[in-house]
């Protein structure tokens, strides 16, 4: 017989290998199905006796990734009420073990917890209890409907924070060494809930891989796209309505109305912080609504929301490679269209002719990457790390450099997960058959000791010495990269 633990809602039997016990798919709340998917998270359910924990959980409603990019970004897609559930995988033996909160990314539309590249086995392995988690996607978790809470997908991850808080220990974790961290949407929810008041002192450290501390929508701008959505939908935009409906068609407006506006970005239609938040890529996300998103992440750090909380983040190198490479759009841009590119993003004076010169054998689609990839990630990175060191905590940056040979894709936005996750050989579609596992172990490395102690390893960042540790197969500390182009962006 597998492992048994007895958590809120009953017990549940795991399964044991290899000094390693995992539990898979339990429940953290209530199902949020019909009415109760547009609202506030409730307690979960009793169930009698021991209830299986060998195989994961259902998932939020989502769609896979679309070609070309389900190449090497896996889905995991399995209808199911009991979605918001969360996995655990913890050492077999051991007692007040650091903990680590996983939060997925998938622009606040995509994931789940059962990606294999997230298995947490390898933090077992080494000590730390891991939890991954789900939360509600898209309209359910972000829309802006009136009978329905605002930030449903934030809620979410407060109710599992909170789980975790009252059953951890039962699993050898410490319930006062919990680390949360994420990557993309996961390191913009991360950024989000330092500054969210339901989740102070749920967590004690924090990892934001590839985002942003900007990411959040007004409410006038939010009911914009949601009123689009209703429209699509013929339904007014109310939670009784919405909740009435097959979440396979809220799917379908959601693609549609994500479309519409990358086609027209018009601020007059859709909202200036819509367009600017969601990075031109997606249109469901964080709004602020002076409860669980009192203001901008940003501007809640800088008033210390966060004091003195360490904090390891950075990106990959050519993040935006994913996007414009992977679609073909780097193949269609060519010289004379890169000023009107920085004229409709609104690029620095100089960024062009800048990045063009540190690049000399650089195609007009690679400088546009470079450009895009510091503006939607190293930029306000890099502010998020000027914010929190401010405010007293300790923080730790980094760059993932190495490129890998799949589809061209370089060092693009997603590519350190396996690394980091120790999973080269299960999620290694976009890595690649001979990515260097040295790599992995360093950087899991890392990550294990900075959920331990708080100390990655390196030397801490601060904007007068500003350390970062570039993770290739020659790892090395470097001051100030690529300075002379950070320098053409407003920090801050």
């Amino acid at each position: 017989m597998g492992p048994v633990v007895a958590v809120s809602g009953g017990q549940v039997i795991g399964t044991s290998h290899a000094g390693v016990n995992v539990f898979l798919g339990i429940p953290y709340a209530a199902p949020a199905v019909g009415r109760s998917r547009y609202r506030e998270p409730q307690p979960v359910v009793p169930w009698p006796g021991r209830r299986d924990a060998t195989s994961h959980g259902p998932t939020p409603a989502q769609t896979p990734y679309p070609a070309p990019m389900d190449e090497v970004l896996p889905s995991s897609v399995t209808p199911g009420d009991d979605y918001l559930n969360l996995s655990v995988w913890a050492p077999s033996e051991g007692e007040n073990l650091p903990v680590m909160v996983w939060i997925h990314g998938g622009a606040f539309v995509r994931g789940a917890n059962s990606i294999s590249t997230y298995d947490g086995s390898a933090f077992a392995r080494d000590g730390v209890v891991m939890v991954g988690v789900n939360y509600r996607l898209g309209a359910p978790g972000f829309a802006v409907l009136d009978g329905a809470p605002t930030n449903l997908g934030l809620r979410d991850q407060i109710a599992a924070l909170t789980w975790v808080r009252e059953n951890v220990a039962a699993f050898g974790g410490n319930p006062d060494n919990v680390t949360l961290f994420g990557e993309s949407a996961g390191a913009m929810s991360v950024a989000t809930l330092m500054t969210s008041p339901g989740a102070q002192g749920l967590f004690h450290r924090a990892i934001a891989q590839s985002g942003a501390a900007t990411v959040a929508c007004s409410l006038d701008d939010a009911r914009l796209v949601s009123g689009e959505l209703a429209a699509q939908l013929g339904v007014p935009a109310t939670a009784e309505a919405f909740a009435e409906l097959d979440p396979d068609d809220v799917l379908a407006a959601q693609t549609a109305v994500a479309l519409a506006i990358q086609a027209d970005p018009n601020p007059q239609r859709w909202g200036a912080s819509i367009l600017q938040g969601g990075l031109g890529i997606m249109s469901l996300f964080p709004v602020i609504d002076g409860d669980v998103v009192p203001e901008v992440p940003q501007a809640g750090i800088a008033h210390c929301t966060a004091a003195g909380m360490p904090l390891l983040l950075g990106t990959t190198r050519q993040e935006y490679r994913l996007f414009l490479v992977s679609t073909g759009l780097a193949d269609a841009v060519s010289t004379e269209m890169l000023p009107a590119l920085a004229a409709r993003y609104g690029w620095p004076d100089q960024a062009v002719e800048t990045y063009t010169a540190n690049r000399p054998s650089a195609s007009a689609g690679d400088i546009a990457g470079a450009i895009l990839t510091d503006a939607a990630f190293r930029v306000p990175t890099t502010a998020l790390a000027a914010a929190q060191h401010a405010s007293g905590g300790t923080v730790y940056t980094y760059e993932f450099a190495w490129p890998t040979p799949v589809m061209g894709l370089g060092a693009c936005h997603a590519l350190e997960l396996g690394f980091v996750f120790d999973t080269l050989g299960e999620g290694s579609a976009m890595a690649g058959a001979n990515a260097p596992q040295p790599l992995a172990d360093e950087m899991h490395r890392a990550w294990v000791a900075f959920a331990r102690d708080g100390d990655p390893g390196w030397t801490a960042w601060t904007p007068d010495d500003p350390a970062v540790m570039t993770f290739d197969c020659e790892s090395e500390v470097v001051y100030g990269p690529r300075a002379d182009e950070l320098a053409l962006w407003p920090i801050g």
